[in-house]
């Protein structure tokens, strides 16, 4: 499988850690990501009120639900960001960076008023494409 990070010249280029779009063609498994907060697995909420603990938390989880699967975060074509705080935007992409990597996931990100539990600061579903 190969998945491409596409770039037009007719788009301004992305300041964060995602791609404009991006291709794969696929013979695969699609895996759908449910939502993942900071929730360790023991239950406790990781870094609260440290929205970079968090993120770490969240993609760590993100990396497990994949591996899962039978795939890595290389593998993860789109994320969906939900975020208490979009101030929080650079600080977010300073982590995503650690775990994701060129060709980068398309995402979205917006900022909402409340998510699931009053301490999460951060939420991210992904698809994926699996070979």
């Amino acid at each position: 499988m190969a998945k491409t990070q596409l770039t037009s010249a007719s788009l301004r280029s992305p300041n964060g850690v995602f791609s404009q779009a991006t291709t794969i063609e696929a013979t695969g498994r699609l895996v759908f990501v449910s939502g993942m907060t900071a929730r360790r697995p023991d239950g406790s909420i990781a870094g609260v009120g440290d929205v970079r603990e968090q993120t770490r938390q969240v993609c760590e989880n993100v990396r497990a639900a994949v591996r899962e699967a039978g795939g890595t975060l290389d593998d993860v074509c789109r994320v969906d960001v939900y975020v208490r705080n979009m101030e929080d935007f650079a600080a977010i992409h300073e982590i995503r960076a650690q775990f994701f990597h060129e060709p980068l996931p398309a995402s979205t990100m917006v900022e909402v008023s409340k998510l699931a539990h009053p301490d999460y600061l951060i939420e991210i579903s992904a698809i994926a494409v699996i070979p």
